[in-house]
């Protein structure tokens, strides 16, 4: 195991990072609509200018979309030329001019990464499973109000994209992770991306350690400078009861942190407010000696803890899952995180408690 944990690694995210790089790495990730949604946006913006309510409805039932959202989660660059070049002919029939560049709507977010870490530290890099994690809290920004105003906390949150990306439209969101140095980047991405937050809301980046008990021991004024930075108080661990959407991604390839994980889930998921729980994995694979084959173990033990959705294994009631999990398909949500591939080893998530826990 110590020779696992001193094993440098690298996400294949950062692959065309400046090579050889120990130190920290600032990257901006442009988060934009899809290409098929820009289209689709002309054509409701071409509806509304042209009166047109029936196409509007049909165009909004295809999107299944708010538009308001779009605009109040993207900055429109081209909407207002649209608006100038759009003219009439003679018989009143609307002109379309040929566009010399495609509308786009868009915003950067900056994050601080490490391109390499040991493993212990992996959280200091960014992970596809993240990006993925990103794409479906955008999508569910721009379909849905579901996130308004709600408060969420990001398990192994490491760099805190896809917390930050939720702060748009969350009243509170904890991003929490455990060490030093993973938090201390987390907060340096929260500064960098302090435009992105709604006005209303806060962000908060606390010390988490699944290997200790929930509740986790809130500040009494008698700790060091970076633990007191860190720490929970009194209102911010009731306050976290309320939460109603939990976000993990990567946080599956130990087993021994994969049953914290679950330990954890059981204390905090009964209280308060009914937790859901968006986990985006990547599935590893390596060759076992007991199984003579190439297998994705970790994956295999996280499964252990769940029972999918429809699913009518029998289970001794002692072993029965805590958890009803249901993967969602990647292709119910389009990509918002500009150029990286998904591939094909990416899952997601959607957990909650079992209605057979008590």
């Amino acid at each position: 195991m110590d020779g696992e944990d001193s094993s440098e690694v690298m996400s294949e995210v950062h692959v065309g990072c400046p090579p050889h790089s120990s130190g920290p790495h600032i990257s901006r990730f442009t988060i934009s609509l899809p290409p098929g949604t820009i289209k689709s946006c002309w054509l409701l913006l071409v509806a509304q200018l042209t009166a047109s309510f029936f196409l509007v409805i049909l165009i909004l039932i295809y999107l299944e979309v708010e538009p308001s959202r779009y605009n109040e989660l993207f900055e429109a660059e081209a909407a207002a030329s649209v608006r100038e070049v759009l003219t009439l002919d003679d018989d009143g029939d609307l002109v379309l001019p040929r566009r010399s560049k495609q509308s786009t709507r868009c915003f950067n977010v900056t994050i601080q990464h490490n391109i390499t870490s040991l493993i212990p530290s992996v959280g200091l890099q960014v992970w596809k499973a993240e990006l993925v994690l990103a794409d479906f809290v955008m999508h569910k920004m721009c379909t849905s109000s579901d996130f308004n105003g709600i408060i969420s906390l990001e398990l192994g949150a490491g760099t805190g994209l896809a917390g930050i990306l939720l702060s748009r439209v969350a009243w509170t969101v904890f991003l929490t992770d455990h060490g030093n140095y993973i938090l201390d980047n987390c907060a340096k991405n929260v500064q960098l991306n302090s435009g992105v937050f709604s006005h209303q809301g806060s962000v908060h980046v606390r010390d988490l350690n699944w290997m200790n008990p929930w509740p986790p021991i809130f500040s009494l004024g008698n700790s060091s400078a970076s633990q007191e930075r860190y720490s929970w108080n009194s209102s911010e661990l009731k306050e976290v009861q309320r939460a109603s959407v939990l976000l993990a991604a990567d946080v599956i390839y130990s087993d021994d942190l994969t049953d914290a994980l679950f330990h954890t889930l059981k204390r905090l998921m009964p209280l308060g407010s009914k937790k859901v729980l968006y986990l985006a994995l990547e599935k590893r694979y390596n060759f076992s000696l007991n199984d003579l084959d190439v297998v994705a173990n970790g994956y295999s033990h996280f499964r252990s803890y769940i029972m999918e959705e429809g699913e009518h294994r029998r289970f001794e009631r002692e072993s029965f899952p805590a958890f009803v999990g249901k993967c969602i398909d990647l292709n119910e949500f389009p990509q918002y995180v500009r150029e990286y591939d998904r591939g094909n080893d990416v899952e997601l998530w959607q957990i909650k408690r079992s209605e057979n826990e008590s």
